[in-house]
């Protein structure tokens, strides 16, 4: 299990390891506003990228967060909040 912050690196890894890595176009700092839709990546690919999130961090992320969270940044946050509650847990 891996701790401490979630980054853009982590993201970037782990959706190349999802949707494979021809598929999508690059997260980094300069598309962290833009929808994954937009980026290429679609609904499956963010519910692999959740479980993957989900088993590498030991955190939970429901649907809900999972697909409110549409940009990288947002998606970024909403794992770093869980990893927040689980330290002061």
């Amino acid at each position: 299990m891996a701790s401490g912050e979630f980054t853009v690196k982590d993201l970037r890894r782990i959706l190349h390891e999802a949707a494979g890595e021809g598929d999508g176009a690059a997260v980094d700092t300069n598309t962290m506003d833009t929808d994954f839709i937009e980026l290429g990546y679609e609904s499956l690919a963010l519910l692999e990228t959740g479980g993957r999130i989900e088993r590498e961090f030991g955190i939970q992320l429901d649907d809900e967060t999972l697909f409110d969270s549409t940009t990288p940044r947002a998606l970024i946050d909403a794992v770093n909040a869980q990893l927040t509650v689980q330290e002061v847990s």
